[in-house]
């Protein structure tokens, strides 16, 4: 709930920012804002390799119709444009040009997947487009001189990895750590933020990459094995973990 009530509180910040300067008998808003509405958009993969995620989109959905019901935001009713980017950066910024361009929306608002928002946060950076709420934890996204209008939501990614490296420390100092990684941005941040908490105190042996358009990890899982490995490392999204755990 405090994530949710969040972002109504930064929906509600940015569209105060435009109108903030322009007194309000002069009617002059920025994109997406009117008397009645704001208008933001994001993209999800409804389909796809990574359709699991396509829960947010509908969870967001959701929370602004029950938004919707209480009044809106100041009396205005947020229209949630939501797209499948099918977690394809091609498809990703074809969608986030859509919503910008043709849709005119205030904001990208809970795009889903690094790959995607890596896609478009060079538009939405240039365009001057509020690229808010970003799920996804590449270092990347929270950097602030480079592209001051991204705003991540999740911790970094390569925080997290140091935290599984702590408790292998802690719980299993002699272990030989096998890792699978999704080979872009999201597993290879994982990766660093593991490798530099274990340092050289606990040796990773094997450390085997995948694409997220294979249709098996087999071959990967055979390799860690083979490894001789006996802690095993997902850094995947929900279908590859399942494929691992699976063959594990």
């Amino acid at each position: 709930m405090t994530r949710t009530f969040g972002l109504t509180a930064a929906i509600a910040a940015i569209v105060l920012s435009t109108i903030g300067s322009v007194s309000a008998a002069e009617k002059k808003y920025g994109p997406g804002v009117t008397d009645t509405e704001i208008k933001v958009g994001q993209t999800v993969p409804y389909s796809g390799p990574a359709s699991a995620f396509s829960s947010y989109g509908r969870l967001m959905a959701g929370y602004f119709e029950m938004v919707n019901a209480s009044g809106g935001i100041n009396g205005r009713k947020v229209t949630l444009i939501s797209l499948d980017n099918a977690f394809s950066p091609p498809k990703a910024i074809e969608q986030t040009r859509k919503l910008v361009e043709d849709d005119g929306v205030l904001a990208d608002v809970g795009t889903v997947g690094t790959t995607p928002n890596v896609a478009i946060q060079k538009y939405l950076n240039g365009a001057k487009v509020p690229h808010i709420f970003i799920s996804a934890g590449g270092r990347r996204f929270a950097d602030r001189q480079g592209f001051p209008w991204s705003v991540p939501m999740y911790p970094g990614f390569e925080m997290e990895g140091k935290t599984f490296g702590q408790y292998i420390l802690k719980n299993k100092p002699d272990a030989k750590v096998g890792v699978l990684y999704q080979n872009d941005d999201y597993g290879k941040d994982f990766l660093t933020g593991l490798k530099a908490a274990l340092g050289d105190k606990v040796k990773i042996v094997a450390e085997v990459a995948y694409e997220i358009t294979e249709p098996t990890i087999d071959s990967q899982i055979v390799r860690l094995k083979d490894s001789g490995a006996d802690t095993l490392l997902v850094f995947a999204t929900p279908k590859f973990s399942s494929l691992a755990i699976r063959k594990a």
